[in-house]
């Protein structure tokens, strides 16, 4: 029986499915590990089952036991782990496509409304308990008929696109290439990021973090916006450059900004805690009992279909 290191907890379902079939060491108080009990942990280990809390870096997988042949991770995306040199050491790098899709959509939308709508405010009236009707009281954005910039038009971007159809929205899209018709549904695409961002009323970032992503949106990129649009990110926070985004935050060119992911999780840029038209959950893309116990499930059999066949269909290229 092939022995695997799980480095977080995962839900009962997911874990009674390893247990089943690997000699597992779960993590049962969910601590963080740090690098060092990451090496230790995995020292007679066949495989890691991972998850984003965790920095696998080149140094870590350099010091990584010779037994290790495989680390799955808990996430569809895999920013914590050097692909790189992990591919030197010939160790195999999975992720969890596709389960994650819906639940992190349902997400983008979120926090596009709660941002749009003012809901960080209206809740914080609400406790208060002394609020006024008026006609103008906190007026926000209305998503029918607005058009949506999404970047990155993925699973997770097309389904996106879908739920923000059923608000009237029309979709624009910037991608690294142009989907095909079928996938497209009538959406416009844009050749470059500029001309997406021109006709953006409402922005959602989609798209997986790169190198090339890494601060798309910042003082150049957010002058291109139309005066009031409102953004969201449900992807990584390092697509944002924060200071630049608070400055257009508090000047009004920006109305809004929704987030689920942003830099230094979970200690958010003290402007974003504190201005009133940032609206923000602590990374909930994901969060549901059925996405979270297939996402696991998924991490198990990735690491079980690598250990029957040599390879697995979720291996990140």
């Amino acid at each position: 029986m092939k022995k695997i290191l799980i480095t977080r907890k995962l839900l009962p379902l997911s874990e009674k499915y390893a247990l089943k079939i690997f000699n597992a060491k779960l993590n049962k108080e969910d601590k963080i590990i740090n690098q060092e009990d990451l090496i230790k942990g995995s020292n007679d280990c066949d495989g890691i089952l991972s998850s984003l809390t965790e920095k696998i870096d080149a140094g870590v997988i350099a010091k990584l036991s010779s037994s290790v042949k495989i680390i799955s991770n808990f996430a569809v995306g895999y920013g914590n782990i050097d692909i790189v040199a992990a591919r030197k050491r010939n160790i195999v790098v999975t992720n969890t496509p596709d389960v994650l899709t819906d639940a992190t959509a349902e997400i983008a939308i979120l926090i596009l409304l709660g941002a749009a709508r003012r809901a960080k405010e209206g809740a914080e009236w609400a406790n208060k308990k002394d609020w006024k009707w008026s006609a103008d009281f906190l007026m926000g954005k209305q998503l029918t008929g607005a058009r949506l910039g999404i970047l990155g038009m993925g699973r997770i971007g097309r389904a996106v696109a879908n739920i923000a159809r059923s608000f009237g929205m029309i979709i624009h899209y910037h991608n690294r290439s142009q989907l095909d018709k079928n996938l497209e549904k009538e959406a416009i695409y844009h050749n470059s990021l500029e001309s997406l961002l021109s006709v953006s009323d409402f922005f959602s970032i989609n798209c997986p973090a790169t190198k090339e992503t890494k601060h798309i949106i910042n003082k150049d990129t957010l002058k291109c916006f139309p005066d009031g649009a409102v953004l969201s990110n449900s992807a990584r926070g390092d697509m944002i450059d924060d200071d630049a985004m608070v400055k257009s935050l508090k000047s009004g060119k920006i109305f809004s900004l929704g987030l689920d992911a942003y830099n230094g999780e979970p200690n958010i840029h003290p402007d974003y805690a504190t201005l009133p038209n940032v609206f923000v959950l602590p990374h909930l893309g994901s969060s549901t009992i059925k996405t979270r116990t297939a996402m696991g499930n998924l991490a198990v059999s990735n690491l079980e279909e690598f250990f029957k066949t040599g390879k697995c269909k979720n291996t990140v290229k």
